[in-house]
């Protein structure tokens, strides 16, 4: 008897858009570190990345799009990165390990145009960061609830607050990122590691 592929795999012209859609980013990711926002263009990026202007515009309504990471993307990475972890392990743990597997593919391409100067679009960015991150803090919320024993006090609470420390953490990273880039003293390291062990620290420190 024949059996359902739940995750069948993708067809080649699915294949061929994932691969612009990653090529573009990659490109303007590039492009942005090489030459700064203001004065990189669509048709840098489209030329770069070896398609049309039109044919940017299919995958993205604006070069500003591409200054944050795919959320989509990144958040099923997220989920299917959590899922994997023991239903024993503490949910801040589980979280970050799912944090740390799932952003490991982002390094080199859009969030590291985040960490970078945005020659005066500033404003926007962080109009459009706030909103993406107050919509995956909503649905990771509601992921750690899933994991919670049923019999958690609290339990709606307690999950909000590990996706909102867990997600503040995140935020605190790209800041500090972006203010040592501005600074000059910007060195590449992988800082989640670190700013975790910061965040367990917190309750622990000495009043």
């Amino acid at each position: 008897m024949p059996t359902h592929d739940p995750s069948p795999t993708p067809g080649l012209r699915e294949r061929k858009k994932d691969q612009t859609r990653r090529q573009l980013r990659a490109c303007a990711a590039q492009l942005f570190a090489e030459q700064g926002f203001a004065d990189t263009t669509v048709a840098d990026i489209a030329a770069c990345a070896n398609v049309s202007t039109r044919t940017f515009f299919r995958y993205f309504d604006s070069k500003e799009d591409l200054l944050l990471p795919d959320g989509v993307e990144l958040f099923a990475a997220v989920e299917h990165a959590l899922a994997r972890r023991p239903l024993n392990e503490p949910p801040l743990d589980a979280v970050y390990n799912a944090l740390l597997a799932a952003a490991a593919p982002f390094q080199s391409t859009s969030l590291a145009a985040l960490t970078h100067p945005l020659d005066g679009t500033e404003q926007l960015i962080a109009a459009r960061l706030i909103q993406a991150f107050a919509e995956f803090e909503e649905r990771l919320t509601r992921l750690v609830l899933e994991r919670l024993p049923a019999n958690t006090p609290d339990a709606d609470l307690y999950a909000a607050v590990v996706a909102g420390a867990a997600l503040g953490t995140v935020r605190a990273i790209l800041r500090t990122q972006r203010s040592r880039r501005a600074a000059g003293t910007h060195r590449p390291t992988v800082m989640l590691p670190r700013a975790f062990e910061i965040l367990r620290q917190i309750g622990h420190a000495a009043p």
